[in-house]
């Protein structure tokens, strides 16, 4: 009996060393892509950069486990939201042999980024460019997957089923910030509803004269925040305070992510804000799951919409890689006809498909609204929604 334990062990070391060796072997002759990342990792956004970045290693982890021959080696400069120091970054990159660019968390580094880039022939692609002009340049290597159309629809949506009848646009005087405003009123007037715009310098850090017009001289039934982390903050700081007489509130990008709910427990109850899955993931597919999954494997943490967002134009740019290379024409600068000539219908953003500009031309944000517990549902649109909206609803 103990000859035939020790015969059955040395049979299972003869497995494992083969398999230890295949794996080694694989690993070996696999083929590696390097792709640059480019992103705020500190600084003003860099909650938005580091959930950017992270979605993105999210999907290297799962290709590189699904694709053993081909393997993905992400280079990642911090470009601390600063327009030259994401140039600098992207020549560096380009010096280091990638084969294409994820980047920029805002317009004003991905516009300057991406221009670099199109010069090095490199494909940059990107769900922080969506002002307008990043796609009226002419640049045949620019894509991106999320743009301000798509999060005009989104609020315009999430307006017309709660049945606003007049809205409060409160916006950062940045180019996108401002561009969706503009568009955003557009759209709402169009539906009948009644707008008045705020503008708001950047910099502006007391909210309570603007929120206080909202409150005496607006009356609005909703206030649209458009800006980015600390504006929002601000913005339901003062209105927490002045308590306007509001039914609801919703931003666009950078507001619904468990550690705003983590951070300002008391002032996200309520709020609706741009998000693509519920958190925590309702897991309604094999792939929510896995990427679920390994996200809190790899930070032990809920993702938010930013990272999911970045996971699905990753997958998207490394199945093209792998593609251009099987037909010869990822080394023949054909990167960029592959992404065009190829649609992604099973996304978390839906389906994806890349017009001439390198534009998303079907893009719809999702929107989700916070629990006074800090869970955030998926609300509109109807086919997505995981519960219906609180409304009225909200944090005071």
């Amino acid at each position: 009996m103990k000859q035939f334990a020790l015969r059955g062990r040395l049979a299972a070391s003869m497995v494992a060393a083969a398999l230890s060796f295949a794996a080694a072997s694989n690993a070996a002759n696999a083929t590696e892509w390097r792709v640059g990342v480019e992103l705020p990792l500190t600084g003003s956004l860099a909650q938005a950069g580091t959930e950017m970045y992270r979605g993105i290693q999210v999907a290297a982890d799962v290709y590189n486990r699904r694709n053993p021959q081909n393997r993905i080696t992400l280079v990642a400069i911090d470009d601390e939201s600063n327009p030259a120091k994401a140039v600098a970054a992207v020549e560096k990159l380009a010096s280091q042999n990638v084969v294409a660019i994820a980047g920029a968390a805002n317009s004003n580094c991905a516009g300057p980024a991406s221009e670099a880039a199109s010069k090095a022939g490199i494909v940059y692609m990107t769900s922080g460019g969506t002002s307008d002009d990043m796609v009226r340049r002419g640049l045949k290597n620019f894509f991106r997957v999320s743009n301000t159309p798509g999060y005009t629809k989104g609020m315009t949506g999430l307006f017309e089923q709660l049945g606003v009848k007049s809205v409060s646009i409160v916006y950062s005087t940045k180019d996108a910030t401002s561009d969706l405003a503009q568009q955003l009123d557009t759209a709402l007037k169009a539906k009948g509803v009644t707008t008045t715009l705020h503008a708001f310098d950047p910099s502006m850090t007391d909210f309570k004269p603007i929120v206080n017009k909202v409150k005496l001289q607006d009356k609005s039934e909703a206030m649209a925040m458009i800006g980015y982390e600390n504006d929002y903050v601000g913005i339901l700081r003062a209105a927490k305070v002045l308590k306007p007489n509001l039914k609801a509130i919703a931003a666009p990008w950078a507001f619904a992510s468990p550690k705003m709910a983590a951070s300002f427990p008391d002032l996200v109850p309520n709020v609706y804000g741009a998000t693509v899955l519920a958190s925590p993931a309702d897991y309604r597919s094999a792939d929510q799951r896995e990427f679920s999954d390994t996200y809190k494997r790899l930070f032990k943490t809920d993702s938010n919409y930013q990272s999911q967002t970045s996971f699905a134009y990753a997958q998207l740019l490394f199945d093209a890689i792998a593609r251009a290379q099987k037909s010869g024409a990822l080394e023949k600068g054909g990167l960029a006809d592959t992404l065009r000539q190829s649609a992604g219908d099973g996304t978390f953003l839906g389906k994806v498909s890349f017009d001439p500009r390198g534009d998303n031309p079907g893009y719809v944000a999702h929107m989700g609204q916070f629990t006074p517990g800090g869970k955030l549902a998926v609300v509109w649109p109807a086919d997505y929604a995981t519960a219906k909206p609180v409304y009225p609803g909200v944090p005071w």
